[in-house]
């Protein structure tokens, strides 16, 4: 059963009420038959540290191949990916459709703002007369939790969450764990601190899931109406002070203040939120190791939850993050839809 963040902590996730060119496949296609025990991708909840680790390592590959000069493979020639953000997004949705044309998949991007569900349409509707189409997979973003597992109850085709509201985001978790895999080998033991706005980010629940299959020490970090009551039941450590935190950590992966899905006033301002949380060069060197690693989902905001001068510094592995994002996707849209290649 699936958890989501709520304004009284977390509690049960409910589904929402709703009316080759150039260098060939790098991994034969029977592998995705034996390789996910999934359908589709939700969340990181279900799947276990052998099916993390294989989209790891399977993205590692795809990794070579977006150093080609020719970074295209025929691996999903035929198959068709229609990508379904009802919210704004810019580094996932782009992501996924580079993912999408790095495998010669078709791919079709929906904008919910001229759509029909601006006159009404349920997403039941919107989506059933777009696999009417005839298409094979669909990548989601919503606002409300459980959107995707609603979808996947309606559909036959392959649904992958894009992130869906504060539930869960399992390619930036993915991508997030193969940056630190990269940089500092197996993650057993390593002790990964998220701090900043954990009640509103999906990224959070995702990461938590992820790391602890694969034996990292997950911590949480921030103001404490920000921080989900009973989230210790999820087997991670709280901090309220990020000095404290910083001094206990290996890898520190700080998190926007998505102020859009704020209710109430969490904290007095940014400039306060800055000043008792914001991750600043002075506080890195005053109480962390020269080891730690940053870590940052974007958008960044920064003056906010991070200051230019540690975003840009050599301790920080965003833009690697990115990078490494079009592999992840890669990798998922590969294991959920090559066996599909045989089908067609």
């Amino acid at each position: 059963m699936s958890t989501s963040w709520n304004d009284a902590g977390w509690g049960m996730l409910c589904a929402p009420l709703g009316g080759g060119e150039g260098g060939g496949a790098i991994l034969e296609p029977e592998t995705a038959a034996v390789g996910l025990r999934h359908k589709h991708l939700l969340g990181l909840e279900d799947y276990g540290a052998d099916e993390i680790t294989l989209i790891l390592d399977t993205a590692e590959s795809f990794l070579e191949v977006l150093e080609r000069p020719i970074k295209k493979v025929p691996t999903l020639r035929g198959i068709t990916v229609v990508n379904l953000f009802f919210e704004n997004s810019t580094r996932t949705r782009i992501s996924f459709e580079m993912a999408e044309k790095r495998l010669s998949a078709d791919t079709v991007n929906f904008s919910a703002s001229s759509s029909s569900t601006q006159k009404g349409e349920t997403l039941r509707d919107t989506a059933a007369n777009i696999e009417a189409m005839k298409i094979d997979a669909v990548v989601m973003r919503h606002s409300a939790p459980g959107a995707c597992l609603f979808l996947s109850r309606c559909l036959e085709s392959v649904i992958i969450n894009a992130g869906d509201g504060a539930h869960e985001h399992p390619t930036q978790a993915l991508l997030d764990i193969l940056s630190l895999r990269r940089r500092l080998g197996d993650l057993r033991g390593k002790r990964v601190t998220l701090v900043g706005d954990i009640l509103h980010s999906r990224v959070a629940l995702s990461n938590i899931y992820g790391l602890q299959k694969l034996g990292a020490h997950v911590q949480v970090c921030g103001p404490a109406p920000l921080i989900p009551r009973h989230i210790e039941e999820l087997g991670v450590e709280v901090y309220w002070n990020i000095e404290e935190a910083l001094e206990n950590s290996d890898v520190l992966n700080v998190l926007r203040i998505q102020l859009e899905r704020h209710n109430a006033h969490h904290f007095p301002s940014l400039r306060e939120y800055h000043e008792e949380f914001g991750v600043t060069m002075d506080r890195l060197d005053r109480h962390a190791s020269d080891e730690l690693v940053i870590l940052h989902p974007g958008p960044i905001n920064r003056g906010v939850e991070i200051s230019s001068e540690v975003a840009d510094s050599g301790r920080s592995i965003i833009l690697e993050q990115v990078t490494n994002g079009v592999a992840v996707r890669m990798a998922v849209l590969y294991l959920l839809l090559g066996g599909k290649t045989r089908e067609h």
